[in-house]
């Protein structure tokens, strides 16, 4: 098909003529101000810290615990919404209903598919997602305690594998010597609750932090309520000047119901989720040369209980789907300079996976059936080489190259390559980048496949049809995508940073589920062209700026959450002894998800176009410590109308006062 961007001038004109007049105002402001800028710190930006191009010219966006507090963002899903390139899916104020569309998560179009996603989160580069269906939860990853959220657009061999995009949240990193914490609490409508709390130690040679969240809401709607309790810790010792050792650890109990469809279907189960993830690593730093050996476990439940069934041949008309995934592994990961300006990357990841799927009647307790699938291993060692060189005064050519090798238990190996080229200045980078992208599919497709087996008639779509296969899904593939990007970095002037991307997505090989056959199969490919851009001002007085815009071109018409356009902005600053901050979303009309990956699968369902404005006042209070502040946060500021799913309205204004303190 001819591919042509979306144009600007689609977007919505007061919001276009908005944003039009901030950034030319805010420019002849910052210029006129330059002085005064020389001698003012900005706080934070707003929206995201920034857009980052590292050394092996890879993509990323970052958003730090400043942006999170200015957000007021309860949990994951809220603080994504917000970043550019990225789309949710969510029903409730508080929660992510993993069991179906509630708690989804795409990045540039990318992750669109269940149960499996071409997407993977992790935290402090540890693998954290329910490995059973192959999926993010999010609601197994907090916002509380985290030093930062990164966001990394499209695959990117040399940080990690096995997907298409990925998230990497970072715990906080123990600095000052002593006893410091913090504290915050806070409440509002719907019975919204949030409440957390974070100590960090510094004592010699020994460190340690320890973060505890609870967040709860009673929802909007009739069951559209979430609870979200997480205690994460981390312990560390310096063992001598290169070497030290820690161990981290993370539990998480969280609970979302389903609204359902309003005015269609009634209120539709909840869906709990449990995990527990444990690490250990030693690492060391001999001047340029680093290195890291991590051991890891992590395992949990997502039960989606009381759902609609599709079997026949018991008495219930719901059923409880039970989940539980076991994940181990290690990553050993050793960076060093060979020679000058040069920098050689090189590691080995290695993970086993194996879960279990278990479906009760809701009211009976009988099983409809039960399987447990076999235990999947993928290796993949990897390497990563770049040089500097030094073109003149002002300009460093970085050129670099790499590959990530997959051996896989049960399907063929792969190869990843990745190249990129980027040209260095002071105020100005251009970067371009290649990679190849594999997504194995995961316990999934056995769990799936070795279900569905177990079940002597089954009834889709209004049809009966014969026994699956248990081994439907050993024939497959990895899933691929062929990634392109050009873009640059400017500063033009001195208080104003722009970032501009073109890329391409060339995805082959998507799994997908034939019902007539019993077996899964790889069918069919799609392109994805697209823009990013962005532009971060400092003003006057300490404000800041920040708007980005994203157009994306799927070849296929119905590829859900890939608005054509999408617009987030936010503006922060002090407005006397008052913190204000103020942020708004606006995407174009977009398909919803089409949960099953099965072939024949009709995406019917788009939801319309909207804008949400959402602020935060805080007036900081010297006697609560240096983070001490009392807030108030008003989320969906005009009260628009919106659903990221038909029949899922989202609340209108609503908002939360609080309490926040330190020492």
């Amino acid at each position: 098909m001819k591919y042509a961007l979306p144009p600007l001038l689609n977007l919505p004109k007061p919001l276009l003529v908005s944003l039009v007049l901030l950034q030319t105002s805010a420019a002849v402001i910052a210029e006129e101000k330059t002085d005064e800028l020389d001698s003012t710190e900005v706080v934070a930006s707003p929206i995201i810290e920034e857009n980052h191009v590292d050394e092996f010219s890879g993509v990323s966006a970052v958003v730090t615990e400043e942006q999170i507090r200015d957000q007021n963002a309860l949990d994951l899903a809220s603080v994504l919404k917000r970043t550019p390139g990225v789309q949710i899916s969510r029903y409730n104020p508080v929660g992510a209903f993993g069991g179906d569309q509630g708690g989804a998560v795409s990045i540039r179009g990318q992750g669109t598919g269940r149960p499996g996603s071409e997407i993977k989160t992790y935290i402090d580069d540890i693998p954290m997602y329910m490995a059973t269906w192959n999926h993010p939860l999010l609601d197994l990853l907090p916002v509380n305690g985290m030093q930062s959220i990164t966001v990394y657009k499209g695959p990117q061999p040399h940080i990690n594998g096995n997907n298409f995009g990925s998230i990497n949240l970072q715990t906080k990193t123990v600095i000052e010597d002593g006893l410091h914490g913090s504290g915050r609490l806070s409440g509002g409508f719907f019975g919204t609750i949030t409440e957390q709390a974070d100590v960090q130690g510094k004592y010699g040679d020994f460190d340690f932090s320890l973060a505890q969240g609870y967040a709860k809401s009673d929802g909007h709607r009739q069951n559209g309520y979430g609870e979200l309790r997480n205690v994460m810790g981390k312990a560390g010792y310096q063992l001598n000047g290169q070497w030290r050792s820690d161990v981290t650890f993370l539990y998480a109990d969280n609970k979302a119901g389903d609204p359902g469809q309003y005015g269609v279907t009634p209120p539709i189960g909840e869906y709990d989720t449990v995990a527990g993830m444990v690490a250990a690593s030693v690492s060391h730093e001999h001047g340029d040369w680093q290195g890291k050996f991590t051991l890891y476990h992590n395992g949990g439940d997502g039960n989606w209980l009381s759902q609609n069934t599709y079997f026949t041949g018991f008495a219930d008309n719901r059923s409880n789907l039970l989940s539980q995934y076991s994940m181990d592994g290690f990553r050993w990961k050793e960076q060093f300079s060979p020679w000058q300006g040069g920098t050689l990357l090189a590691g080995i990841d290695n993970e086993w996976l194996n879960g279990k799927v278990t479906n009760l009647g809701a009211q009976t307790g009988n099983p409809v059936y039960q399987f447990a699938t076999p235990t999947f291993r993928l290796t993949s060692p990897y390497l990563a080489l770049n040089h500097d060189v030094v073109l003149s005064k002002n300009w460093v050519m970085v050129p670099s190259v790499g590959v990530r090798f997959y051996d896989h238990s049960h399907y063929q190996s792969k190869a990843s390559p990745h190249a990129g080229l980027s040209f260095v200045s002071e105020d100005l980078t251009v970067f371009g980048n290649v990679s190849n992208g594999v997504n194995y599919p995961g316990i999934d497709v056995a769990a799936n496949a070795g279900a569905l087996s177990n079940v002597p008639l089954n009834m889709f779509s209004g049809g009966f049809l014969p026994n699956f296969s248990a081994n439907g899904w050993q024939n497959l593939s990895p899933e691929n995508v062929d990634h392109a990007e050009v873009g640059l970095k400017a500063s033009p002037f001195k208080t104003t940073k722009i970032d501009l991307s073109f890329f391409i997505d060339n995805v082959k090989n998507r799994y997908v589920f034939d019902l007539t056959q019993g077996a899964y199969l790889n069918y069919g490919s799609y392109w994805m062209r697209g823009l990013e851009a962005s532009v971060k001002q400092e003003l006057f007085a300490d404000w800041s700026l920040f708007a980005g815009l994203t157009l994306l071109n799927p070849s296929i018409p119905n590829l859900p959450y890939t608005p054509e356009q999408a617009v987030t902005a936010g503006i922060n600053g002090p407005i006397g002894p008052l913190r204000f901050s103020f942020d708004l979303q606006y995407q174009s009309r977009t398909w919803a998800l089409n949960r099953a990956r099965n072939v024949g699968e009709v995406n019917n369902q788009r939801v319309e176009a909207f804008t949400v404005a959402n602020t935060r006042l805080a007036y900081p209070v010297a006697g609560l410590g240096k983070k001490g502040e009392v807030f108030v946060s008003v989320e969906n500021l005009f009260d628009k109308r919106y659903v990221y799913r038909p029949g899922y309205q989202m609340p209108g204004i609503w908002g939360q006062i609080g309490i926040a303190a330190s020492f």
